[in-house]
């Protein structure tokens, strides 16, 4: 049975204005192989998917939380809307949480074993840092429509697991039908326009599998011909 709980919108971060590069930064072009490509590039080659199960403490300090959070703040905003913003689940509130999850669960399924509503409700509990990234689809300018703003909502996500591998930490991102829930929209306080998107799980990670093969550029990307067909390739 699923219990009233307060919406936990006092946790809500909401998007900060992204800081003005210094005035003594260089607009121009670097080589492919400055240090600052080189580096860069290590960086998202590094980022590596780890299952909010194999996520531990500790998570991130204050200080690198806000670091996090600012990197954040960096993503594309057409029209600066802060069509997103994210919600931090402390571990006091994990239960909140796993109710939710247990709910969503026997909604679905009413055939649902009790293994698998503790199953359901355990994921609630797993890595030390929880945040929910919800994209809002009706504030601002009706003409800048709901896919741009979740491709803002999903660059901040990316900074976010950026800055996290910067500090040494692993990341996920999970979602899931609880996600569309009666339950979890009313434990958030979404509001009609809003979607929870995601959640972002950081931590210090107990183990990882090996990396996956990245696809490359020419796996990805089409070139349009001057006769207005599509090739494979740049």
């Amino acid at each position: 049975m699923l219990h009233p709980v307060a919406p936990v919108a006092s946790n809500t971060l909401a998007p900060a204005p992204a800081p003005a590069p210094p005035a003594s930064v260089d607009s121009r072009a670097a080589p492919a192989d400055s240090e600052l490509a080189v580096l860069t590039a290590t960086l998202m080659q590094s980022r590596q998917t780890i299952l909010p199960k194999r996520l531990v403490a500790p998570g991130p300090d204050a200080q690198q939380l806000e670091m996090i959070l600012s990197a954040a703040a960096t993503a594309p905003d057409h029209g600066q809307l802060r069509p997103w913003r994210l919600v931090l689940v402390p571990q006091a509130e994990r239960g909140q949480l796993a109710e939710v999850f247990g709910a969503a669960l026997t909604e679905r399924d009413p055939h649902a074993t009790p293994e698998q509503i503790a199953q359901a409700r355990e994921k609630a509990h797993r890595a030390p840092l929880l945040l929910l990234a919800v994209v809002d689809g009706g504030k601002g300018d009706p003409d800048i429509d709901l896919s741009e703003r979740t491709v803002s909502a999903g660059c901040a996500v990316q900074n976010m697991l950026l800055m996290a591998t910067a500090l040494g930490y692993g990341s996920a991102l999970t979602s899931g039908k609880a996600l569309k829930s009666s339950g979890l929209r009313a434990l958030f306080g979404l509001k009609a326009g809003e979607q929870a998107l995601c959640f972002v799980s950081i931590g210090t990670v107990q183990s990882r599998r090996s990396a996956r093969a990245r696809p490359t550029p020419a796996e990805r990307v089409h070139t349009l011909t001057a006769d207005g067909g599509i090739v494979p390739g740049f």
